[in-house]
């Protein structure tokens, strides 16, 4: 079987590339190696099984290159960050997905199935139980409740605190760009996919960890930036609290929900979420892995916020379990993997720094006047 996979020289993109190969499917990678992420240029652990095509997926040129005599299409690219350019999320996110089913119907190609990486960003602020309105989907907390050090979900209704949810697929509830255009990203692909009779599904990451996540993009995770402070004798900054609750999946356990669904009819035209299921707070983050990495380094709790971030995310994987996946794999797992590859890299320069100060400049992280 021909494979195409969009983003392959990325994180999450590589390792479904080097499962693709060890099954014996050939591969092509299309990928932009973006300065950002990549500024060293193409990874080292790019196997030379993989065809590899430089080129931009919104580019309908390189797409179409790409696309050529493919049965299977990972679509794993994606613009992720924090910064306001809220144009090019959709552009690339969501313009690239709709290129690849325009291309497949114009030049009637052979593709048997799309599988598009979506997120758990799609939720936005999520799902709550309210004891006197029931289920609400609220909006992202307002500016005014931030700067007063208010992190918890009110209930848009009677004000009340309210009890987060395990996050049900069934639901959306997009606020940022990244969200927005992700959600996008899976309305067009699923319905698209639909309407031209493409197998499709859309798969809802929870946070992925593990090695090769870019030491140089600051949307590449806690890990990243947690790890690399400790490892340069710092503290680990908590924004708000801590006490936000999120769920962590190893790379592995992605991988292996992108195979399983590759094979699965039932999962045609569907979305799923793929994490833990685990809810593990920031701070209990923070703390374990300054065990793991035998530091004696207390976190710092600034009372800090990034804009457009929500309070809790921890994803209901029920769905996806009836289709006969389960996580292998937890945090100690995600811990070891990680530490070994950056290890490994011998290369630890303050990266954090540089993402921290750009994010400052854009006015992306503020700082609240009491925080509770």
């Amino acid at each position: 079987m021909k494979t195409l996979v969009t983003g392959g020289a990325g994180f999450i993109g590589s390792h479904i590339v080097d499962r693709l190969i060890a099954e014996g499917h050939d591969v092509k990678i299309l990928d932009s190696l973006e300065n950002r992420v990549h500024p060293k240029g193409k990874p080292s652990y790019i196997p030379k099984e993989a065809e590899f095509i430089g080129g931009d997926v919104c580019n309908k040129d390189d797409l179409k290159k790409a696309l050529k005599d493919v049965n299977v299409v990972f679509h794993q690219s994606a613009y992720q960050d924090y910064m306001p350019n809220y144009s090019k999320f959709i552009h690339t996110n969501a313009v690239s997905t709709a290129l690849i089913y325009e291309i497949i119907n114009e030049d009637a190609l052979p593709v048997e199935k799309v599988i598009v990486a979506s997120s758990q960003a799609v939720y936005g602020e999520g799902q709550y139980q309210c004891k006197e309105q029931g289920l609400i989907q609220p909006p992202t907390r307002s500016q005014t409740q931030l700067e007063k050090g208010d992190w918890e979900l009110h209930c848009p209704i009677c004000d009340e605190y309210m009890d987060p949810l395990r996050l049900s697929e069934e639901y959306a509830n997009p606020y940022n760009q990244y969200a927005l255009s992700k959600y996008n990203q899976e309305l067009i692909a699923t319905r698209l996919g639909r309407l031209l009779n493409i197998p499709t599904v859309a798969l809802r990451y929870s946070i992925t960890q593990g090695p090769r996540q870019s030491l140089y993009n600051q949307y590449s995770g806690i890990c990243r930036i947690f790890s690399l402070r400790l490892l340069n004798g710092k503290p680990p900054i908590i924004y708000e609290d801590g006490k936000q609750q999120r769920d962590y999946v190893h790379i592995s356990d992605v991988v292996d929900a992108n195979m399983l669904v590759l094979r699965s009819d039932e999962a045609n035209f569907q979305v799923f979420n793929v994490g833990s299921g685990v809810p593990v707070t920031v701070l209990e983050y923070a703390q374990l892995l300054t065990k793991k990495l035998d530091k004696e380094i207390e976190p710092l709790v600034l009372s800090e916020y990034r804009l457009g971030d929500n309070r809790h995310s921890v994803s209901d994987i029920s769905k996806l379990k009836k289709l006969g996946w389960f996580p292998k794999k937890g945090l100690e797992d995600i811990f070891d993997d990680y530490i070994a590859w950056v290890k490994e890299l011998g290369d630890l320069g303050e990266y954090f720094e540089e993402a921290d100060k750009m994010m400052r400049k854009m006015n992306v992280i503020r700082r609240a006047r009491d925080g509770k």
